[in-house]
């Protein structure tokens, strides 16, 4: 069983940046495919960027538009998303995923291809 703690959520104002983190518990860290998703309440959840085993190949919403970047580092269990120029449209709740398969270009936007979930980091843009 994975565990998914996610961390670095805050208040930020605009044009700031954050870096949220998210760690794992378990073994074999790096055979997993990561992403991270976002909800704002009342709404869906939606997907902002992923990174694919196990090639790294990365993948993006289209309102990241350079802004967003996701890393991992194995040796810590540990997923980064790094936010810039954040803007009040990016207020939400951030939630990381994981799953051992590979991601593609017809699944990596899909909730349903990921098996674990964090319980979220509230992130909060202040105009």
């Amino acid at each position: 069983q994975v565990q998914l703690v996610e961390s670095g959520g805050g208040l930020v104002q605009a044009g700031g940046s954050l870096r949220l983190s998210c760690a794992a518990s378990g073994p074999n860290f790096s055979s997993y495919s990561l992403g991270w998703f976002r909800q704002v309440p009342g709404k869906e959840r939606e997907f902002v960027i992923a990174i694919s085993r196990p090639i790294g190949n990365t993948y993006y919403a289209d309102f990241v538009k350079g802004r967003f970047t996701i890393s991992r580092d194995n040796a810590k269990n540990t997923v980064y998303l790094q936010m810039n120029s954040l803007s009040p449209e990016d207020t939400a709740d951030y939630y990381c995923a994981s799953t051992q398969r590979p991601l593609h270009s017809r699944n990596y936007y899909r909730q349903s291809s990921y098996d674990y979930w964090g319980q979220g980091t509230q992130v909060t843009v202040s105009s």
